[in-house]
């Protein structure tokens, strides 16, 4: 459900308060109350550790060959320390592997992780022990130690967990002494060198047990912190001005979505916190009053308890046309109008609520899949967003004059004087020109070079810059936007739309060419929100920061 505009902030605000969410996976340990990212973020880490396991028994053991036998002068003897390194470096091998296999359930491997860590402590501990000189040599505080203060690192649990493995493997390192008597024929070593060695194991586990209540307590706190409202946040997807961006999943529907947020940190002096928690509402606002399809969705609208103003959207599948014509290049004509009429749809919806978007550019455009559908049009970033009757110095919207991208820049706005809608479609243009050519309509040295042409130098057809053939017809579209005064241009998207609609082409892009191309350039399983699927519901949309 949409928010309502005609609501106060608090009033908003109130409606959407954080709620506490409960992870998606647990542990198979017991505990039901272990991050789901907690356990997915072990895996790099306990790969990692169970090749540096492997590698030290391996270098210890080649090592000490080395010195017994070049150095010393002893003869080489295949004796029981080597089938215990062979038998310890291949079972840290298969867990590295485990690690590696994203087929391993993550809550699996981590049991398997912790399961390690205690068999690690005892291969450590028959290297160590098995020289028989350690009846009368204790070694203290050894690697088991080192090796036990790792593992909260690499395999973080719950305190109670952590403390029971932490002295189980304290316990191990000892036990392979006693194993080393039992079924090699050692001497039992004397109550001193024991309690020698014992003593700096406990001590240790107990500091292991401390570390992992602290790693425990921070991953915690950091998960309360990516719960916003019914969502968690997943990963990162950019930064931008007003805040940041994340892929997010909806914790009982398992959609996928992005939130976009302003943290209390990014909010400056008051003056300007006040600005862009204004702008940020605006935006909200303005983007859930919109019906177009080919409009970027809003799902929620809040505030955490920590300050955090955050809406959610949907999550596209597809790329924004910024980058889709720096991967594979200008795009054919009547892939173009395909496009720009869908993005007409969509400022025609804001328009008719008297809404100019004032940041129409290629990144802000993204082609999708959409269902069935490929090239599906989505026009995001409604932050620059202001109301046709509002003054042109409105703060909202900057802190100077200009407003946008000057590339795509108007050139009244570029003079200074009042825009209303046809500066977006002069925008549109511009894009146009992008989409086929792969060229910007003006380009200098400064930005200022840059907005001097858009107001005073007249544009050269599509046609004239472009290895493409390009017919005139498109070229007339594309200068009629591109006309300096507004009177000239379309008067308004819907004009432009039907203009686009009664130009015939001998092959017209439709969705049966937009699905061959998907189908040969950035087949299903290829992108992010076909990765982000793979643990959620169907792949619906992925939204962008770019204020």
């Amino acid at each position: 459900m949409k928010p309502r505009l005609d609501v106060l902030p608090t009033e908003v605000i109130a409606r959407h308060q954080v709620q506490k969410a409960t992870p998606l996976h647990t542990s198979t340990l017991g505990s039901s109350t272990l991050p789901d990212s907690m356990l997915e973020s072990a895996r790099p880490r306990l790969a990692g550790a169970a090749l540096l396991y492997a590698s030290g028994y391996f270098g210890a053991m080649s090592l000490g060959t080395l010195a017994w036998v070049f150095l010393a002068g002893e003869p080489f003897v295949l004796n029981r320390g080597y089938a215990i390194a062979a038998f310890f470096i291949a079972l840290s091998l298969v867990v590295y592997f485990l690690a590696r296999s994203q087929k391993v359930p993550a809550h699996t491997l981590h049991a398997a992780g912790a399961v390690f860590g205690v068999v690690g402590s005892f291969g450590i501990g028959l290297g160590m022990y098995s020289d028989p000189k350690f009846a009368d040599n204790p070694w203290g505080v050894s690697w088991v130690c080192v090796w036990m203060m790792a593992i909260p690192l690499i395999v973080p649990d719950t305190p109670r967990r952590a403390a029971l493995g932490a002295f189980a493997s304290a316990v191990a390192g000892g036990v392979a002494v006693f194993f080393c008597v039992a079924f090699f024929g050692d001497p039992v070593p004397s109550f001193g060198s024991l309690a020698a060695t014992w003593y700096p194991n406990i001590v240790c586990a107990v500091l292991a047990s401390l570390e992992a209540r602290i790693i425990y307590g921070m991953s915690r706190d950091l998960e309360r912190a990516r719960q916003l409202g019914s969502y968690e946040l997943v990963e990162p997807l950019g930064t931008g001005g007003m805040g940041e961006v994340w892929r997010a999943r909806h914790q009982m529907l398992a959609r996928p979505a992005a939130i976009k947020l302003v943290r209390p940190e990014f909010l400056g002096d008051q003056a300007q916190a006040s600005l862009l928690l204004r702008r940020f509402e605006r935006e909200a606002q303005a983007t859930a009053a919109l019906a177009s399809p080919h409009s970027i969705e809003l799902y929620d609208f809040g505030i955490t308890r920590s300050g955090t103003f955050y809406y959610v959207m949907e999550y596209l599948d597809g790329l924004d046309l910024d980058t889709l014509v720096h991967r594979f290049g200008p795009l054919p004509p009547e892939r173009v109008l395909y496009l720009l009429a869908q993005v007409c749809h969509s400022l025609a919806d804001a328009h008719r609520l008297g809404l100019i978007h004032r940041d129409i550019k290629p990144a802000n455009i993204f082609t999708c899949r959409m269902g069935l559908e490929h090239d599906f049009v989505k026009v995001l970033d409604f932050g620059l967003v202001r109301p046709v009757e509002t003054k042109a110095d409105d703060r909202l919207t900057a802190d100077t004059v200009m407003t946008g991208t000057p590339a795509f820049m108007a050139p009244e706005t570029v003079l200074g004087h009042d825009i209303d809608f046809r500066a977006d479609l002069y925008a549109l243009g511009c894009v146009g020109y992008w989409l086929l050519t792969g060229q910007l309509v003006f380009e200098g040295k400064t930005a200022m070079e840059v907005l001097v042409h858009h107001a005073r130098t007249p544009p050269p057809p599509p046609s004239y810059r472009s290895e493409l053939e390009i017919p005139s017809a498109i070229d007339d579209l594309i200068l009629w936007c591109l006309e300096k005064e507004p009177d000239k241009r379309p008067q308004e998207a819907t004009a432009l739309a039907h203009r686009i609609a009664a130009l015939v082409l001998p092959a017209p892009w439709n969705d049966d060419r937009a699905r061959h191309w998907w189908e040969a350039h950035l087949p299903r399983g290829s992108s992010p929100a076909d990765r982000a699927a793979a643990d959620s519901a169907p792949s619906v949309a992925r939204a962008s920061l770019r204020s």
